[in-house]
């Protein structure tokens, strides 16, 4: 028999009724205690780096920056690569995965959520997942909000205030709502 997490993992849904949903519980009440111990006592990048390390449970490489205040619900499902940069007031709902490769440019108040919740007014209250992945060297500009499944190719770019609701091309600048691509390079 697998995890919750091991199932969460794989993208089946997250429902409450599931035999291991406290232990899902306790890692996203810890999360919350970490993420407000982090945003209000970090001051400097190596003390934010330590504690969002704790939280997604693997060391952050010395060349990423995180600029607190920074929200994730669950936070071990995130990985990050080397020489990220994410400014303030970013939120990662990451139960469903995320994933930031090397040399990414992340603008304040960007949204990443990898899950959503069904259509189904019975069913409402399950929990699906798909995650986001954002590719080498990828700007994501302020506010944009990238929705569950969207992957970001290599070098685009994500426009203040976009909409992510599917996958952004290599080498292009999304923009709008819903983010369409407006150019190519």
């Amino acid at each position: 028999m697998t995890t919750i997490f091991e199932r969460m993992q794989a993208g089946e849904p997250l429902r409450k009724d599931d035999p291991d949903y406290a232990r899902f519980s306790e890692v996203v009440a810890r999360t919350i205690r970490l993420c407000v111990q982090m945003n209000a006592t970090a001051t400097e990048l190596d003390q934010v780096r330590s504690h969002l390390s704790a939280i997604i449970g693997t060391e952050i490489d010395e060349s990423t920056t995180i600029f607190p205040p920074f929200y994730t619900n669950f936070g071990q499902f995130i990985r990050l690569g080397k020489n990220v940069f994410i400014n303030h007031t970013c939120s990662f709902l990451d139960i469903g995965r995320i994933t930031i490769e090397d040399e990414v440019q992340i603008g304040p108040g960007v949204k990443l959520t990898s899950e959503n919740h069904s259509l189904d007014p019975a069913d409402r209250k399950t929990v699906l997942l798909q995650p986001i992945l954002i590719k080498r060297n990828a700007w994501i500009g302020a506010g944009a909000t990238l929705l569950p499944g969207v992957t970001v190719g290599e070098n685009a770019v994500v426009a203040a205030g976009a909409v992510v609701s599917r996958d952004v091309p290599p080498n292009t600048v999304v923009a709008g709502i819903p983010a369409k691509v407006v150019k190519t390079f």
